[in-house]
């Protein structure tokens, strides 16, 4: 039976056509599967609505011949089925399918860039900065993936482990010479990066974020901390010196260790000059660059691009040259003007209370003296719920609007989510916000508000072209029904 027939059975978990290398590795035994490698293979794994090994005979009946388990005692064996039983279930199926797809990581230089904001920007701003260095590049983002210039859909910050292999592979053999890649939490914990060999990897900050999956700070912490503990002593390791815990992160990594940051003296030290809403004049180790992206949190990711292009070997002549023609990432602090009306809206992806606060501030650094700030925010269901009120409670400290709306609200019902936004608000704050859930009019209504020189943020969803609502996406993109609403009228 095809590899797709049994994705079919269940998506979630893995399969690979086994041929090739006839060995499997498991806790250093080798097993032989020579004489299933005609056949398919079915890799069950307990998930978190459902357990794989529940699908077990029906993958056999589609034509599966090896079978990978957790169990530690075999179940019933069928003849002319070989059953491979595992027992690190995190790391298990990544470096099984590093060795199926042919080690692809080792054959490229890859980048994973890892931390609660700034991963997609950073990839992203990597990604074109070395293409136009004239280095053809592989990009896995939440945005999108690319193959040097072609773009994939992405569904997932980091694939699962056999869709990221298989990415990799194909950029192996389009000739990409680098892959820059977000690294998120679930992925590291979750094993979808085990077996892959970084060339570098990169720390942009750690907020408040995921504690519905990682349920302490503490726990999401050392999860991101562990990815650079596994760096290979040859890796570099590029740590934000501004956060509290950018050293942290290094402490026992085995990778040659270096910082970049705006406030503290560091390996790359970057300067604001100018900030304005177009564009910023840093100085980065003691050179001038301007560059098209407004905002204090695009100075630091330019920062850390500007590291990893050094420590890759690049001239920073040549580096500062290309990150001046860089331009901003969809739906990161991405504007639409309205030339007619002077109002400018922004579209940003800031879905946690620190993304918030620092997309907000840098509105009001570029605002003009006298003008408004309005804010469309919302909060996605079935996350951290405690973030909620933090979040509203941010957009009321900066904006002189704030409208509270429906976010993906997934199986939650919307209405909860926003009595949760509001919880612990006093009577003052309740004067200047507006509650909405249905998110177009929300959108409506703010821009209706915005006079001439006025900031309209729409954030939480940015780049994202639909609106989750009890499993179905519905067709949505923040950025055309905020054009619409600005130009219209």
């Amino acid at each position: 039976m095809s590899t797709k027939k049994l994705f079919d059975i269940l998506p979630q978990q893995g399969v690979a056509n086994i041929t090739g290398d006839p060995y499997v590795l498991i806790e250093d035994l080798y097993l032989d599967s020579r004489e299933v490698s005609d056949g398919g293979a079915f890799f069950a794994r307990k998930g978190w609505v459902t357990d794989g090994h529940r699908y077990i005979d029906k993958a056999i009946e589609n034509g599966a011949k090896v079978i990978f388990a957790q169990h530690d005692e075999p179940q019933t064996h069928l003849p002319g089925i070989t059953y491979v039983y595992y027992k690190n279930a995190k790391s298990f199926l990544g470096e099984l399918a590093h060795r199926f797809f042919g080690l692809p990581s080792n054959r490229i230089k890859l980048i994973g860039v890892t931390g609660t904001n700034g991963k997609s920007s950073t990839v992203t701003l990597l990604y074109h900065m070395f293409m136009k260095l004239g280095v053809k590049a592989g990009l896995l983002s939440t945005i999108e993936n690319r193959i040097g210039n072609v773009g994939l859909p992405s569904q997932y910050t980091t694939p699962d482990a056999i869709a990221l292999n298989r990415l990799l592979s194909q950029m192996v053999d389009e000739g990409c010479e680098y892959v820059f890649m977000e690294v998120s939490s679930h992925a590291i914990h979750q094993g979808r990066i085990a077996g892959l060999d970084f060339a570098g990897g990169v720390f942009t900050n750690i907020t408040h974020d995921h504690l519905d999956y990682h349920h302490t700070f503490r726990e999401y912490l050392e999860v991101k901390k562990s990815f650079f503990d596994d760096l290979p002593k040859e890796a570099f390791a590029l740590s934000n010196v501004d956060d509290k815990n950018g050293k942290v992160m290094l402490q026992n990594t085995n990778a040659r260790k270096f910082y970049y940051g705006l406030h503290t003296f560091c390996d790359y030290k970057t300067r604001i000059l100018e900030n304005t809403i177009e564009g910023l004049l840093l100085e980065i180790n003691g050179r001038q660059v301007h560059c098209n992206l407004s905002g204090v949190f695009n100075a630091s990711n330019l920062s850390a691009v500007f590291g990893v292009g050094h420590l890759c070997g690049f001239q920073e002549e040549d580096i500062l040259l290309n990150m001046s023609m860089l331009r901003g990432v969809e739906g990161r602090f991405d504007k639409v003007m309205d030339a007619d009306k002077g109002i400018t809206g922004i579209v940003d992806y800031a879905h946690t209370p620190d993304a918030l606060e620092k997309v907000m501030d840098t509105i009001r650094e570029v605002l003009t003296p006298g003008r408004r700030v309005i804010a469309v925010i919302g909060c996605g269901g079935d996350r951290d719920k405690a973030k909620r009120p933090l979040m509203t409670k941010i957009a009321l400290n900066y904006a002189d609007w704030v409208v509270i709306t429906s976010d993906n609200p997934r199986s939650e019902n919307p209405d909860s989510i926003l009595d949760d936004m509001v919880v612990g608000l006093s009577v003052e704050d309740h004067k200047k916000l507006i509650r909405i859930t249905d998110r177009k009019e929300a959108i409506h209504a703010a821009c209706a508000l915005a006079h001439s020189k006025d900031i309209v943020l729409v954030a939480g969803k940015g780049h994202e072209k639909y609106q989750e609502i009890n499993g179905v996406k519905h067709p949505f993109d923040d950025k055309e029904i905020l054009r619409e609403y600005l130009t219209s009228g």
